[in-house]
């Protein structure tokens, strides 16, 4: 593949050509060159500076559109060519949901390098709105979601269920508890994820289907990450919603204790999204890995 289309769709999928030169390790006047080169043989401009910022033109849309299906056909190419020697080598960009990031890959992925040591594989952390973007962009070839909601542009498949579980401090105030009513917990004061992650879109379609709205909670706070609700449960009275993969140390340790709602589930599925059409790979092979790992 013409490298110079390598440098287009680096600081197309970074927005700056400083990034695509740490990126690629070549320095930032031979990313311009390259560039030029392309408008050159195209005739337009890719890209244009608005305001010290770097966005694409309509005919750098339509290139980076092209370069993500050829640099995907190259991956493929890559991985069927080293199948035939039994050489499983190539690079692997995965992207994933918090949850799944910090409390269900790390094991599978120690795993699966330790099988497949000549693969190279990096992991994008984010909600689950920012996996889909990055893979709408072409910064990841899988991800991993954790969101009740579907892009049309994508292709979703199961990974493995969860349940959101009520909880809070053992020294906390509630931890008498052992059950509420959903009308109770409509009450108190609850610390939740930030809008866009994966956990709260599955929290309002489980309240949603008890006609109740994320906006009648009494909602302290919201926070970005799982480890920042726990601290500050920690450290006060009030309760948080969460994976139950997320505080399974915490109660074991009994730090946290799971308070039951009384005829409340929410449970989702874990997902693998893909581009459409994307088929075979080493995505696909890690998809099987994935699934089977125990």
């Amino acid at each position: 593949m013409d490298f110079r289309l390598r440098v287009f769709h680096s600081v197309a999928c970074n927005l700056s050509f400083t990034k695509a030169s740490r990126e690629l390790f070549i320095s930032q006047p031979a990313i311009s060159k390259h560039i030029h080169e392309l408008e050159i043989q195209y005739k337009t401009p890719l890209f244009e500076r608005v305001g010290g910022r770097v966005k694409l033109t309509r005919a750098g849309e339509l290139l980076l559109s092209h370069t993500n299906v050829l640099l995907s056909a190259y991956r493929q190419l890559d991985f069927e060519m080293n199948l035939l020697t039994n050489n499983f080598s190539g690079e692997l960009r995965l992207g994933a949901s918090t949850t799944i990031a910090q409390y269900v890959l790390p094991p599978i992925l120690s795993s699966f390098i330790k099988k497949f040591p000549d693969i190279r594989v990096s992991l994008l952390n984010g909600n689950s709105h920012d996996i889909e973007q990055a893979l709408r962009d072409g910064k990841i070839t899988l991800g991993l979601v954790e969101g009740s909601t579907r892009q049309n542009t994508l292709h979703y498949s199961p990974f493995m269920r969860d349940e959101l579980v009520v909880v809070t401090h053992t020294g906390s105030q509630f931890a008498r508890f052992d059950e509420l009513t959903l009308s109770q917990l409509c009450t108190l004061p609850l610390v939740l994820r930030e809008n866009g992650s994966g956990t709260l879109d599955v929290l309002a379609t489980a309240l949603a289907a008890h006609q109740i709205k994320l906006s009648q909670l009494h909602v302290l706070m919201q926070l970005g990450s799982t480890e920042s609700i726990k601290l500050f449960l920690e450290n006060s009275d009030a309760l948080g919603i969460l994976s139950v993969r997320a505080v399974t140390r915490e109660l074991m340790s009994g730090t946290l204790k799971v308070i039951e709602v009384d005829g409340f589930r929410a449970e989702r599925m874990f997902l693998f999204v893909e581009p459409q059409g994307q088929n075979g790979g080493i995505e696909e092979s890690f998809i099987r890995y994935a699934s089977n790992y125990r």
